[in-house]
């Protein structure tokens, strides 16, 4: 389900980068509050994926995906489509699916516990464990 998140993600980053745009420096109410919000989505996404795939990856492939539908929506939408730029674009998408497929989940951070202990379902510090006392 991360890889899902991650995907939706930067797609939504493509809406508020195009959303950017349309607020004109958040100048313009409407565009303005539907970019705050693709972002903040976007970025909640982006920080609950994190609990899952390694940072470097998450990051990298959030930006790219953003990058790479932002510059096709582009293209769609009038920018130009040299050679160059879609070679470019090839081989961003080359590495944005090379980092998926070396890249492996990584299990859920638990709460560092490196301090604690726990005897009978106690929680003890590291001091009552060492010295054998529990908490009353």
């Amino acid at each position: 389900m991360a890889w899902v998140y991650l995907i939706l993600a930067g797609l939504l980053e493509v809406g508020w980068t195009f959303g950017l745009k349309e607020s004109k420096g958040f100048t313009v109410l409407v565009p303005s509050v539907i970019t705050i919000v693709l972002i903040i989505i976007s970025f909640m996404l982006l920080a609950r994926v994190m609990r899952y795939i390694e940072i470097g990856t998450a990051y990298a492939i959030f930006t790219g995906i953003g990058t790479v539908g932002t510059v096709i929506l582009g293209i769609a939408l009038g920018d130009s489509a040299d050679p160059l730029k879609l070679m470019f674009l090839g081989i961003l998408v080359i590495g944005i699916v090379g980092l998926k497929l070396v890249s492996g989940d990584k299990a859920e951070d638990k709460t560092d516990n490196s301090d604690s202990t726990t005897r009978d379902g106690i929680s003890l510090s590291a001091s009552e464990a060492a010295s054998g006392k529990e908490r009353a």
